[in-house]
């Protein structure tokens, strides 16, 4: 099962559709949003996709009332779901995940999809430097307001690998 990644959109209409199509093209069964889509008029456009739309709210989401009006699978950060078998944690800033009781990220989930920081990465975390859970992705900032250039992520579930595409 392939997942599109995307987070901090910011109401960049343009970039989302070449997202959209990015998605279209390879297919993705979900997609996922960590955050960031600022407006419902954003939203409007990722519910264009050929994928189910589940996401979270970011620190600059202000109407999250006409945001969760639009789509019902936006939740306040982080969202704990199972797709294709795989645990997934879907939050907005990874270093701020307080809870009552707090999240365990070691070996509770296979995936940790955040954005916040509008830096793309893919990487697992690891002590001995191998392949070990979970796998943490940043697909980077899909607005392009701040690097100057979009980027989007595909989770292939199946093999537990993700890109970073730029947009």
């Amino acid at each position: 099962m392939k997942v599109g990644i995307v987070a901090d959109s910011h109401d960049n209409i343009p970039m989302i559709k070449k997202a959209i199509e990015v998605f279209n093209a390879r297919k993705v069964e979900y997609l996922l949003h960590a955050g960031d889509y600022i407006s419902p008029f954003a939203v409007k456009e990722f519910l264009k996709a050929e994928a189910r739309l589940l996401g979270v709210f970011g620190n600059n989401d202000g109407e999250k009332k006409g945001i969760g009006m639009l789509c019902n699978d936006v939740y306040n950060p982080p969202y704990q779901t199972v797709l294709g078998g795989k645990k997934i944690l879907l939050t907005h800033d990874v270093n701020n995940l307080e809870q009552d009781p707090p999240i365990s990220l070691a070996g509770a989930f296979d995936v940790v999809i955040f954005g916040h920081t509008h830096k793309p990465e893919v990487r697992f975390e690891s002590a001995s430097g191998g392949k070990e859970k979970p796998l943490y992705i940043n697909p980077g900032e899909c607005g392009g307001w701040l690097s100057g250039k979009g980027t989007v992520s595909i989770l292939d579930l199946e093999r537990l690998e993700a890109e970073i595409i730029t947009l």
